[in-house]
């Protein structure tokens, strides 16, 4: 078997496939119909808004998927950033993972959850806040114990997520008779199709981890475009399959102003109280279930960057517990900061943050491909995006349009994401500064 820096080649297309849609797949498609609705008061328009996010993801995905394959180190984005742009933006882009992004994320499924878990049980809405907090620290105290009980939970729940997805889009176009295209309402909302598509690449997240596994597929020139295309072809066809389900099922601004409780209130038109509660729990266990893999992941960028000391106090987030094997203080640390953001953000706002400050690194990655480009010759069998430069200049512009049309329509949230980014660099260049005084006085 190939073997590429110690990785074996062994993954086909199958497998790859799955890793696609397994990454991809997960709260967004319930969470985010009614938010999409709701910035465009226009159905039609707002399946437009499901296509131009899925065809910039399956744009992006298929670059950075040439960047694996250059750079086959663990780390992800914070790895492809440094080894071609070097350590400041590297720790830039780590940071921005540690204190926005992760906990942005993690604040916002929390949030998501205890609203579902609230409607479902039929508890006072003002309980939302504390249920997805007990819920992100039942979370957090499983993934303490060890990666395993991690790992057996995301197995447990990837199934979950599928089953809902399948059953609500299948009976939604059999059995709907709501009218699905030009519906035209007036929403409390501006309209704004950047805002749109902000909030359906939410639902698309997880496509950067489609070239993590780039140095161990088989033939990866011809399986790894094919899998990325093919998988994120159909998690688009999904995402827009639902969607017009649910609008055959609901009436558009009753979709608005059930929010993520619709893909539910659908199911239960669909299937009676019995088949719709368990089709609920079937969505409940799918966001518990991404909840879950974000508690899981995340806190590994702190622990990485402090195992290199690049973060204050580094000995204490690098320390992983003996009895447990799992890095404890870097999970508190992102947890930490997601429950705090629970209290003072709410959801909507918690998933544009993270989308914004993520991709605000895309960028600098996908332009990373042209840099690498040049001077490198192309090996046998090596993987390279289709249709360069096209491909990559779609992902890239997509990429612009979404960021500069937040930073113009929602200034606050972004100025903010940009802010609590830059505190980042006083603290770089002092660990950088300590760092060299102690090999100084070691010498």
């Amino acid at each position: 078997m190939q073997q590429q820096n110690g990785l074996r080649r062994e993954l086909g297309f199958i497998h790859a496939f799955s890793i696609v849609v397994g990454c991809v797949i997960g709260s967004g498609v319930f969470l985010k119909p009614g938010v999409v609705l709701g910035y465009t008061g226009d159905s039609t328009i707002a399946l437009l808004a499901w296509l131009f996010g899925g065809i910039i993801t399956i744009a992006s995905g298929l670059t950075i998927a040439e960047l694996a394959v250059k750079i086959p180190k663990t780390g992800g984005l914070y790895t492809y950033i440094e080894e071609v742009y070097g350590s400041t933006l590297g720790f830039l882009s780590g940071w921005m993972q540690t204190v926005i992004y992760g906990p942005a994320l993690i604040g916002a499924l929390g949030l998501y959850f205890g609203s579902l878990l609230v409607h479902f049980f039929s508890w006072p809405e003002s309980w939302q806040t504390v249920v997805g907090i007990i819920t992100v620290l039942f979370l957090t105290g499983m993934n303490l114990l060890g990666a395993r009980f991690g790992g057996w939970i995301q197995t447990l729940t990837t199934f979950g997520k599928l089953i809902p997805v399948f059953l609500i889009t299948v009976f939604g176009l059999w059995y709907g008779d709501s009218q699905v295209l030009n519906v035209l309402f007036k929403s409390s909302q501006e309209f704004s199709f950047s805002s749109a598509v902000l909030a359906t690449l939410f639902a698309y997240d997880g496509w950067i981890l489609v070239g993590s596994v780039a140095g161990e597929v088989k033939n990866p020139a011809k399986v790894l475009p094919r899998a990325i295309t093919a998988g994120l072809l159909l998690i688009m066809a999904a995402y827009m399959l639902i969607n017009i389900a649910i609008l055959h099922v609901l009436p558009a601004d009753q979709v608005v102003s059930l929010g993520e409780n619709a893909a539910g209130t659908a199911s239960t038109i669909l299937f009676g109280d019995f088949g719709g509660k368990l089709l609920s729990i079937g969505i409940l266990v799918s966001i518990f279930g991404s909840l879950n893999g974000k508690i899981l992941s995340m806190p590994r960028v702190p622990y990485a960057m402090a195992t290199r000391k690049q973060l204050p106090f580094s000995s204490v987030f690098a320390y992983v517990s003996k009895r447990f094997g799992t890095p404890v203080n870097s999970i508190f640390l992102i947890t930490g900061i997601g429950i705090i953001f629970m209290c003072v953000l709410d959801s909507n706002r918690l998933s544009d943050i993270a989308t914004f400050s993520i991709f605000t690194f895309y960028i600098f990655a996908l332009v990373a491909v042209f840099r690498l480009r040049k001077g490198s010759e192309m090996k046998p069998g090596e993987y390279r995006v289709p249709w360069y430069p096209f491909i990559p200049l779609v992902s890239i512009l997509g990429s612009l349009f979404v960021v500069f049309s937040t930073l113009w329509e929602k200034p606050m949230d972004s100025l903010l994401s940009i802010l609590l980014t830059l505190v980042g660099l006083p603290l770089f260049w002092y660990q950088g500064s300590k760092e060299k005084k102690k090999e100084v006085s070691s010498n």
